[in-house]
């Protein structure tokens, strides 16, 4: 195996977020009993981080994900949806996945569920007087092109997915994140534990403070009438933090 295809090799594994590899060790020679035992035969080999690099920037993390063909989604996006708003944000919000609107303009959040979004931000930042609008938080999504009918992502796609979403959050570090329903959550914290029992309180995502609330879309369809005022509450807390 040539050089470039062994860096082609670690940057597929890269991208699918493993972060070691294990070489086996040719078969030791026969030894004598005075001999010292041989070294472990699996040798770890930490090449690998889902962090970003050190001074990594948004536009660099862009550009390496480029027309992704990394998992089945790509065969029918329109456009990759990376994310949007300020690259030095105080919060990230993380969604689920881009839908219709998302998909034709490129941009997260854009559809109903992104206007519903908009004024959850800005109305309940009015609210609590914290001067603060949409352009001013980062919002972005596990899953960066729009699953078939808007289906939840399948687990083979966020942990595909997933690891640039992470370079997104360790390139902003910003002081809280904002998890917008189940798929997020889960991503972000490893958890097969529901939205309704995590909601409303504090997580973390190495180091960083997660704020885990209802997704947009679920607050649009009015299964729970009392969704939408446990979401605002959920944003006070979180608004409070960051800006006091």
């Amino acid at each position: 195996m040539t050089p470039a295809h062994l860096r082609q090799y670690l940057r597929y594994y890269q991208d699918l977020g493993f972060e070691d590899l294990y070489l086996r060790a040719p078969k030791p020679a026969p030894r004598s009993a005075a001999a010292p035992p041989s070294a472990d035969p699996d040798i770890p080999l930490s090449l690998f981080s889902q962090s970003a690099p050190s001074g990594e920037t948004l536009d660099q993390i862009r550009a390496d994900l480029g027309e992704c063909t990394r998992c089945p989604l790509h065969k029918g996006r329109t456009h990759v949806v990376f994310g949007v708003g300020d690259p030095q944000a105080k919060i990230v919000f993380v969604g689920e996945g881009p839908g219709a609107d998302e998909d034709a303009q490129g941009i997260p959040f854009v559809g109903r569920a992104g206007q519903l979004l908009t004024q959850m931000i800005e109305n309940t930042a009015s609210r609590e007087g914290i001067p603060l609008k949409r352009a001013d938080v980062y919002i972005c999504n596990v899953v960066k092109c729009r699953p078939p009918e808007n289906r939840t992502p399948e687990r083979e796609e966020t942990e595909t997915c997933s690891p640039f979403l992470f370079r997104q959050l360790e390139a902003i570090r910003p002081k809280a994140i904002c998890a917008l329903g189940a798929t997020a959550v889960k991503a972000l914290l490893a958890t097969s534990a529901g939205i309704t029992h995590l909601r409303g309180k504090w997580h973390e995502w190495r180091g960083i403070p997660v704020m885990a609330t209802y997704h947009p879309a679920f607050l649009l369809r009015g299964y729970n009438p009392a969704a939408k005022r446990e979401a605002w509450e959920d944003l006070k807390r979180l608004f409070h933090y960051v800006y006091g």
